[in-house]
């Protein structure tokens, strides 16, 4: 395994780290208050930014993660956390979605207007929970003289409000396997609720959708079996382990800064040993989870036959640590911690979406255990 970054990924995550001036953190605050047009808008304008600074977009094609995937989506992630769930959902698993399973008219029409963030995509998975292991698709398409006629309903879908195309999974009628319909934002009987007012990742646009005898052409449905559903899971799982590298790295830099610069006693709070041993501890935990994730992403890259299990062992892990660094965190932090506003008690909160987003960690457990057993 080989984990070293080449020149070319290094000027990437140069170039992208550049893009975050003053005035661009202030465009990304607040934007869980903003009318949805100019959640788009702006939204519109970072894939655009960010493809034209190198960030892997292309990379969708091959459906596969890499190391220094991963290392571009931690560094975004830390950066930037909710604008980095929506361009992944969009790029990662919406864009992967097509380019893996889709027909070459779907890749043709849908493939160049997202990977130049000109479009944006969504996929509804889940029904009203957050998994599909235990909780069946019930959303069925029915076979109809142009097409199918779709109904069924989605609890959270990122990116909802301002997606160009949303790729629902669903069963159809009278057949076997499962398929995503690819829809339009315009599509009849597409109806798009109120964005969602949730815990962590606020700025993040979630929103549930309805589905009554919605119209999709045959033309615009991804046929699927069992494996691949899984596979779509899969990554959904890999975009949630980056986005613990993120949230990781944003509180560990923002709780070793204070560290250094607050004083208590006359000198630095980092000068006392007990908060220097829980800095060693987070450090320790970063370093950990970031070689578990690598180590899966470069299992996916050349396709080892225990990526599945390894993928599953690395959401676990990061997801569990990332909340635990952001309450050692917001320890450290304090008084100053506690209140709303800065990157330590938003990733204390945003860490908990990523522990039942995905395969839930109960449920990741469940999988590895499965596989260690041969089921």
């Amino acid at each position: 395994m080989n984990f070293d970054m080449g020149e070319a990924e290094k000027q990437v995550c140069g170039k992208v780290r550049e893009l975050f001036t003053e005035d661009a953190a202030a465009e990304l605050t607040g934007m869980e208050i903003l009318p949805m047009e100019d959640v788009r808008r702006i939204t519109r304008h970072w894939l655009t930014s960010l493809g034209e600074a190198g960030y892997p977009m292309s990379s969708v094609k091959n459906g596969r993660n890499s190391v220094s995937l991963v290392v571009n989506q931690e560094q975004l992630a830390a950066l930037a956390p909710a604008l980095f769930l929506s361009v992944e959902v969009s790029i990662r698993i919406f864009g992967r979605l097509v380019a893996r399973f889709g027909t070459e008219d779907q890749k043709n029409g849908v493939l160049p207007g997202l990977i130049s963030g000109k479009r944006m995509g969504a996929v509804a998975l889940s029904e009203n929970s957050m998994n599909i292991e235990n909780d069946a698709l019930n959303t069925t398409g029915v076979s109809s003289t142009d097409g199918f006629r779709v109904a069924g309903s989605k609890g959270h879908v990122i990116n909802a409000p301002i997606a160009d195309w949303i790729a629902v999974a669903g069963k159809m009628d009278g057949q076997e396997g499962s398929a995503f319909f690819l829809m339009q934002k315009k599509s009849k009987g597409l109806f798009i609720g109120e964005r969602l007012s949730t815990l962590g990742y606020e700025g993040v646009p979630i929103s549930p959708i309805r589905l009554k005898d919605a119209s999709v052409p045959a033309t615009h449905v991804i046929h699927m079996d069992s494996a691949a559903l899984q596979t779509v899971r899969m990554w959904e799982d890999q975009v949630l382990t980056a986005a613990s590298l993120g949230l990781m790295r944003r509180s560990f830099d923002a709780a070793l800064e204070h560290a250094k610069t607050h004083k208590s006693g006359g000198k630095p709070i980092v000068a006392y040993q007990e908060v220097g041993f829980k800095l060693a501890e987070m450090l320790t935990l970063f370093q950990t989870a970031q070689l578990l994730a690598y180590r899966a992403a470069w299992m996916s890259e050349s396709e080892d036959r225990e990526a599945d299990v390894l993928a599953h062992s690395a959401k676990v892990f990061c997801a569990e640590s990332a909340e635990k660094i952001s309450s050692d965190a917001l320890q450290i932090l304090g008084g100053k911690g506690y209140v709303r506003g800065n990157p330590v008690e938003a990733g204390y909160r945003d860490a908990k979406y990523i522990q039942i987003a995905g395969t839930s960690t109960e449920i990741s457990r469940m999988k590895i255990g499965d596989r260690v057993l041969g089921y």
